[in-house]
């Protein structure tokens, strides 16, 4: 490879850290339009309740800018291949808890993710995994609608023990 195209290649931006310091402009975007509905609530104080998402937002635009700085300058490390075996486990997981949540209750649903994303990273005995976050799950859906009183679904697990 020549000197020349070494040096062309290395001035070609990022594009994969551009497209997140567009993700990370746009959630501070999506952040500052719904703070904006919060200024008249602050009454009389300086800091009211568009004080700390203000500061989020801010600190988004900011990691945004640097992040296309990095980009241009070609400073990020080489990625590794991307597996899609383990997102897809992750993300059946989610689905599965997002469909079964209303059905099954929180700590079937919650357990059933835990297990598919213990198989995501390489954990595939899923007769040990899924048992074990239910059990887990039900411990904190416990403390949560026992002793917090904050209101999770509840499935038929749940019923025995509330």
């Amino acid at each position: 490879m020549s000197p020349d195209r070494n040096k062309t290649e290395q001035r070609r931006p990022d594009w994969a850290a551009l497209a997140v310091a567009v993700v990370l402009a746009a959630i501070a975007a999506v952040i500052f339009i719904d703070v904006s509905r919060l200024k008249g609530t602050g009454g009389y104080s300086q800091v009211g309740p568009a004080t700390v998402p203000d500061w989020i937002g801010f600190a988004l635009i900011g990691l945004a800018i640097w992040t296309v700085i990095e980009a241009f300058r070609g400073d990020f490390p080489t990625r590794d291949k991307q597996e899609i075996g383990p997102v897809v486990w992750i993300v059946a997981g989610l689905v599965a808890q997002m469909l079964l949540l209303r059905v099954a209750g929180f700590s079937i649903a919650t357990g059933v993710l835990f297990g598919l994303t213990a198989a995501g990273f390489g954990k595939r005995k899923l007769w040990i995994t899924i048992p074990l976050g239910i059990v887990v799950c039900l411990f904190i859906w416990l403390i949560f609608a026992g002793l917090l009183q904050l209101a999770l679904p509840a499935g038929p697990l749940e019923r025995l023990f509330w």
